[in-house]
């Protein structure tokens, strides 16, 4: 579970990243990211788990497995920070996946900051 103050709540706080972030690309994840955005310095994280994915049970495992594998970038991240992790399909290897799109985001943010 994340702590509180690293979580995204609202739907206004998932738009605004989805639409106005950087984005990269995977199979089966896209991963956005938001900076030098108002209010808490702690770098905040949604997770998006489409019913495509599967059925209730499933959806939760795959987040589970997502809050486990991003704690360890939460650190990684800049402060005033938006991350949402939106996932299409059912993949076995997310782990994979979220450690090559954690730096493909981080170096477009840098960028385009």
């Amino acid at each position: 579970m994340l702590p509180a103050k690293n979580r995204l709540r609202t739907s206004k706080d998932f738009a605004l990243t989805t639409k106005t972030g950087v984005r990269a690309t995977s199979l089966s994840l896209v991963v956005y990211l938001k900076t030098n955005v108002n209010g808490s310095s702690a770098p905040r994280i949604g997770l998006i788990v489409n019913k495509s994915v599967g059925g209730s049970v499933v959806r939760h495992r795959v987040s589970r497995q997502l809050r486990h594998l991003i704690s360890a970038h939460i650190q990684n991240l800049p402060l005033n920070s938006q991350l949402v992790i939106r996932v299409l399909r059912n993949q076995p290897n997310f782990d994979a996946e979220l450690n090559d799109l954690m730096p493909k985001v981080l170096s477009k943010t840098a960028v385009s900051a």
